[in-house]
């Protein structure tokens, strides 16, 4: 049984993460549909008021490439208003390209991951119990607690210096004295900040 784990966990890691992807919530789905929607009346449109071939071509594939959205995010569970071409312009669905554009840049930063893989391994480390099983759960417990609290202090303190402009050089001088891995791990946090 603990070799088909550490197989597991051997073979996630060399495969690596490039095949998973964040679940589309339901406004980037509504939204990957009204986009649909609206290349597919750009198109009709496009014809309708006989256009240059030029455009009727762009508006064609743009309609072909937007029902890849569609396949790749999923139908939305609720329906949105798409019939008509006042439907599609209609200050709801507008209120809604801008929600999911708004979800679109709150991604989850290399924190949010590690802290759900630490959940993850804290999970099947209870899982599997045993006195290992009680060891790895408190190590993994432990170590995202140590890195939540240095998140939250790196964080504290940027915003303390920003806020005391006075303090900024003794903040230096400090940190001057750190470590390489800890000078490079406090970069990467200011970075995300």
């Amino acid at each position: 049984m603990k070799k088909c784990i550490v197989l597991s966990i051997v073979c996630l890691i060399i495969a690596g993460c490039g095949g998973l992807r964040f679940e589309p919530s339901e406004a980037a789905k509504q939204n990957a549909l009204l986009h649909h929607r609206t290349t597919q009346a750009a198109a009709q449109q496009a014809k309708i008021e006989n256009s240059s071939q030029r455009l009727q071509g762009l508006t064609e594939l743009g309609e072909l490439q937007s029902s890849s959205f569609v396949g790749y995010y999923g139908l939305p569970a609720e329906s949105i208003q798409t019939e008509t071409v006042d439907d599609i312009l209609s200050e709801s669905n507008a209120a809604l390209a801008k929600e999911a554009f708004d979800e679109s840049l709150d991604r989850p930063d290399g924190w949010d991951i590690t802290n759900g893989t630490l959940d993850m391994a804290i999970g099947i480390a209870a899982l599997f119990g045993g006195a290992y099983g009680i060891k790895a759960l408190r190590f993994l417990q432990e170590a995202k607690d140590k890195s939540l609290a240095l998140r939250e202090i790196v964080k504290g303190n940027e915003l303390f210096k920003q806020e005391h402009k006075a303090y900024s050089a003794s903040f230096k001088e400090s940190q001057a004295k750190q470590s390489s891995a800890t000078k490079q791990i406090v970069s990467q946090i200011k970075s995300e900040a």
